[in-house]
């Protein structure tokens, strides 16, 4: 059991938007997140549960007792409507906080962490930031941060958002940032629990932002990374190749892509690290008759 970590991976894309992605061909949020924490952590099991769905049951606190972690996928919404599809993702949130439960997830999550334990997040005044985060720098906090463990000070990374976190609430430290978003990395501890979440995505790689591009070809078009829909084709093509290809200097070059992406142990290093710091410590605590938090 020590090594056999229980996830609940929260999908908090609603159905819709995730017919959409399965319609084009991209990856779903939650099977990407199964696929990365079985390469993580071999041999741990998940439940997954549809946060967004308001057909859809959330696990009970007891239920919720059973997990040694629960990661958050990316989502569509937009938290600050307080629609009850947010809603009840935020009370879950707070549950696993008040559980002790190690939480750890992506962009959505950061938000989710933060708006649960009482800070705040709006649009970004800059619009979407997508594709490539360039120049995250660890801050003060994030060089001493064990979810930092082993990452260089200023790296790049897969993105993909249109909110931003604008204040932190107690018990919140911001781990990194860009000159794009100022909050790229953030730990809360709230309650009895702690939530590491990266704005950005340790979960994507290149063969899984090229899908999300091509879903989004059109809108990303509309809104100017493209000049042209077969320009954007043209960098999902450049994405698969060098997935395919890694050895592809030419365009690696071309679009500026580091060691920082096409390393998986460099990109998930911040997911490796909750698993190894946070959950396992956990589990062989309550093996040992040791409450935990």
């Amino acid at each position: 059991m020590a090594n056999r970590p229980h996830f609940l991976i929260v999908e908090a894309y609603p159905a819709a938007a995730r017919d959409e992605l399965r319609n084009e061909g991209a990856a779903i949020a939650s099977e990407l997140y199964g696929k990365v924490l079985q390469q993580c952590a071999p041999g741990s099991t998940a439940d997954i549960c549809y946060g967004a769905d308001l057909d859809q049951l959330l696990p009970s606190t007891e239920a919720l007792k059973s997990y040694d972690g629960i990661v958050w996928t990316g989502s569509n919404l937009t938290i600050y409507d307080n629609t009850p599809d947010v809603l009840r993702q935020l009370e879950l949130a707070r549950q696993g906080f008040a559980l002790g439960i190690p939480q750890f997830g992506s962009c959505w999550a950061a938000q989710i962490a933060v708006t649960a334990a009482g800070g705040k997040c709006a649009a970004h005044p800059g619009g979407v930031e997508f594709g490539i985060a360039r120049g995250i720098a660890l801050t003060d906090a994030g060089q001493r941060h064990p979810m930092y463990q082993g990452k260089k000070a200023v790296f790049d990374a897969f993105i993909s958002h249109y909110d931003e976190i604008t204040h932190l609430p107690p018990g919140a430290l911001n781990l990194s940032g860009n000159d794009y978003t100022r909050v790229q990395g953030v730990a809360v501890t709230h309650l009895l629990g702690e939530f590491w979440a990266p704005q950005y995505h340790p979960e994507y790689d290149l063969k899984e932002l090229a899908a999300l591009c091509y879903a989004r070809r059109q809108r990303l078009t509309g809104l100017g990374f493209f000049a042209s829909i077969s320009e954007a084709e043209q960098f999902v093509e450049d994405l698969r190749s060098l997935h395919h290809n890694p050895q592809r200097k030419d365009i690696a070059w071309r679009l500026g892509i580091s060691s920082d992406l096409t390393r998986a142990e460099v990109r998930q290093a911040e997911l490796r690290n909750w698993i190894n710091l946070l959950v396992l410590p956990r589990i062989t605590a309550a093996a040992q008759g040791v409450t935990a938090g």
